[in-house]
C-alpha cells in the first residue's frame, strides 16, 4: 500500500496499530518509564505513543516518520498534550537515522519493520540506538496463531517465511541478539478497532472525491484487503509489542 493510502485510510485513526490506548500506557508501565528517560520511536506514524508517554511519565522523545501528514498531527498532538517541550518529530528515513552514538534507554519500532528490510534487519538498526545493555527495545510485529492455508499467503501479500509462530519469534529474538523479556498482545477487538475502522474512513473519502485519480485505486485495494482481513488476518494473523533487552 502506499504512503498516500496509508494517509487517507488511517486518517481517523490516533494509533496507527492494532493497540488500544490502555494497552499502550500498559507499555510504558512495563518499560517502567520515568522522568527524564529518554524514548526513540522510529517510523512513529501520529506520534500518539511519544506524547502520550511524556505526559504520563515525563520522557524525552523522538519520533522518526517519512509522512509530513503524519507529523503535523503530531505536532498537533504534542501542543494539544501542552508536551512540546518533551518531544521532537523530525521528517525523513527511519531507517537512516539510528547511530552508534545515540544513547537512547528505550527505542521503539512499532509495526514498521519493514524500515530494515524485515525483522533482523530493523532490530540491527534499533540496537545501534541503545544507550546499554540495560536498555530496551520495544518491536511490534505481525505473527502467526496458526499457520494459515497456502493460497492465504498470496491473498495477504506475505512471503511464507515473512512472519512466524510465537515460539519462532523468540528464536529470531534470540538470534539478533535480544532476551525476550516482556509483551503485549493485540486481541480481536483491537484488530477490527485498527482494520475495521479503516474501511468507513476510506469508503467516506472516496464518496467525496471520486474524481481524484488514485480513486479507483484506492476502491480496488480496499475491497481487496476487507476480504483478505474477514477471510485470513481476523483469523490466522496476530500483533504483539514485543518487549527485548539485548545480551550482556
Amino acid at each position: 500500500m502506499s504512503l498516500r493510502f496509508h494517509e487517507i485510510s488511517e486518517s481517523r485513526h490516533r494509533i496507527l496499530n492494532p493497540i488500544s490506548e490502555s494497552k499502550l500506557m500498559l507499555l510504558g508501565e512495563i518499560c517502567d518509564l520515568r522522568p527524564g528517560m529518554t524514548v526513540l520511536d522510529l517510523a512513529c506514524g501520529k506520534g500518539e505513543m511519544l506524547c502520550r508517554w511524556a505526559q504520563a511519565f515525563s520522557i524525552r522523545g523522538v519520533g522518526v516518520d517519512i509522512s509530513a501528514t503524519f507529523l503535523d498531527a503530531a505536532n498537533e498532538r504534542a501542543n494539544e498534550l501542552l508536551v512540546y517541550d518533551n518531544v521532537d518529530f523530525i521528517q525523513g528515513n527511519a531507517a537512516e537515522f539510528p547511530q552508534p552514538g545515540h544513547d537512547f534507554d528505550v527505542v521503539s519500532c512499532l509495526g514498521a519493520t519493514w524500515i530494515g528490510g524485515g525483522l533482523l534487519g530493523t532490530l540491527e538498526l534499533m540496537k545501534m540506538a541503545l544507550r546499554d545493555t540495560n536498555s530496551l527495545v520495544i518491536v511490534g510485529e505481525p505473527y502467526w496463531i496458526d499457520l494459515p492455508p497456502d493460497e492465504a499467503y498470496i491473498e495477504l501479500g506475505i512471503k511464507p517465511d515473512e512472519f512466524t509462530t510465537l515460539d519462532g519469534m523468540l528464536d529470531r529474538f534470540a538470534y539478533a541478539g535480544f532476551h525476550l523479556v516482556e509483551m503485549v498482545l493485540a486481541d480481536g477487538d483491537n484488530w477490527d478497532r485498527y482494520a475495521a475502522a479503516q474501511w468507513m474512513t476510506v469508503y467516506d473519502w472516496l464518496r467525496d472525491n471520486p474524481d481524484d485519480p488514485q480513486a479507483q485505486s484506492l476502491y480496488e485495494w480496499i475491497v481487496q484487503d476487507q476480504r483478505a482481513y474477514l477471510r485470513y488476518s481476523r483469523r490466522y494473523l496476530g500483533w504483539g509489542a514485543f518487549v527485548l533487552r539485548p545480551f550482556g
